[in-house]
């Protein structure tokens, strides 16, 4: 399904008006063909060399899918979750505050499989890590942190929430205050 609605659990993968509609062969022969600028998948777990695991967590096997295609073929590769798992935050006034930690961590040593090798990105890809509360950037295959929201504390509410210490931009920036606003619009006045 290409556009309109995602359709909720269990049905996923259909939606609601598409624009259209291929058969799987034809899409992994448009992902395969380098037919993608861009894609956002999400995290599962992230070790410090980039790599991301989504296809087996702990002593559940959800498989890679389409996964390693379109992270492979794919110019800019953008992984998207939360920092931690079952943290609660909340956004408001230009900031983030984290009302309680996760109760683990998804940046750790080293993933128990690779479903995405970041070792093995080529220089041209562009692969980022977007958390709520932190932006990473693979350079040099070093996962590195380049963006932080703001109210949160680097050390305590990122840098001790993760198994290793990533690589730190030297211009570290604060993510646009207007994201954390209540008021939908409001990030536009930033730009």
């Amino acid at each position: 399904m290409v556009g309109g609605v995602p359709s909720a659990l269990p049905n996923f993968g259909s939606a609601y008006n598409p624009e259209s509609i291929i058969t799987p062969h034809e899409m992994f022969d448009l992902i395969d063909g380098g037919g993608l600028d861009a894609t956002c998948l999400g995290i599962g777990e992230i070790d410090e060399d980039g790599n991301n695991n989504v296809s087996r967590m702990g002593k559940r096997r959800i498989g890679p899918g389409g996964f390693i295609d379109i992270t492979s073929k794919t110019p800019k590769v953008i992984f998207a979750g939360t920092l931690t798992g079952k943290a609660e935050v909340r956004t408001g006034d230009g900031k983030m505050t984290v009302v309680k930690e996760g109760t683990f961590h998804k940046f750790v040593k080293k993933v128990g499989q690779i479903t995405f090798a970041g070792q093995y990105a080529p220089e041209s890809q562009e692969v980022l890590y977007v958390t709520e509360r932190a932006v990473f950037k693979l350079i040099d295959h070093k996962v590195t942190l380049i963006e932080i929201a703001p109210g949160i504390d680097l050390q305590t509410e990122v840098l001790d929430q993760m198994d290793f210490v990533p690589a730190i931009a030297p211009d570290l920036k604060i993510m646009d205050e207007g994201i954390f606003r209540e008021k939908w619009g409001e990030l536009g006045k930033y730009m």
